[in-house]
């Protein structure tokens, strides 16, 4: 390879980059709003999901590790696509914003729940025998002993996933949802410079995930406490 002819200059255009900023963090709202309702979504079916898949009913065990099999076994575009471009010919219907939010939520439940399943596991066995020899019920040990300290666990784990739908939502860019990536590749259409905007966008990217980051270093401290 010959770095000597390599156009260094023509690989980042720092003009066309600060002129595009604003309209391109136009999409950011949008981003994060995909972002918390998908991760709402996931913490909330992948805590059930983690406590079916543990049950030892098989009525509830067996569908909750088919469930999780298939989304984390499945690409989370063709899952787009079938919730966009497929429900519609049976009659269902979503904007492109619910169809994101919806895909990334069920998605997100599979791997939440395994995160959840392993982070309760870890918690010694004897704390729930003590608090059966106290009549506590299950659902109150779980909520006052057991789900503070396995949230301590989880936090790193559950700041991956959700950094990694950050991310990810430039996917949705596909079915027309007016996100970061969407609004870059608008541009692009139009100055047909793509390298300037893919790498505007990951400049873009990288400080949400810092600030993301920032709180889970607050969290892991908050919860530090039931150490």
């Amino acid at each position: 390879m010959n770095l000597g002819a390599f156009n260094f200059g023509g690989l980042f255009n720092p003009v066309l980059a600060w002129e595009s900023l604003p309209f391109v963090l136009g999409g950011l709202p949008v981003t994060m709003l995909i972002a918390i309702v998908s991760m709402g979504m996931g913490l909330i079916l992948g805590l059930f999901l983690a406590l079916a898949r543990g049950s030892n009913r098989i009525i509830l065990r067996w569908p909750a590790r088919i469930y999780i099999s298939f989304m984390r076994g499945t690409p989370i575009l063709v899952f787009l696509f079938i919730l966009y471009f497929g429900l519609p010919v049976v009659g269902i219907k979503f904007t492109a914003i619910a169809a994101a939010c919806l895909g990334f939520g069920l998605n997100s439940a599979a791997y939440i729940a395994e995160i959840d399943r392993s982070s309760i596991n870890s918690i010694d066995r004897g704390q729930w025998e003590s608090a059966k020899a106290l009549n506590m019920s299950y659902l109150k040990t779980l909520r006052k002993i057991i789900l503070p300290q396995a949230t301590r666990i989880a936090i790193p784990p559950l700041t991956n996933v959700f950094m990694d739908i950050v991310k990810a939502t430039s996917l949705a860019a596909v079915i027309t949802v007016p996100e970061l990536f969407q609004k870059a590749q608008l541009v692009t259409g139009r100055e047909f410079d793509a390298m300037t905007l893919y790498i505007l966008v990951a400049l873009i990217y990288w400080p949400v995930c810092i600030v993301i980051s920032f709180f889970q270093d607050r969290l892991e401290d908050r919860y530090s406490r039931f150490l």
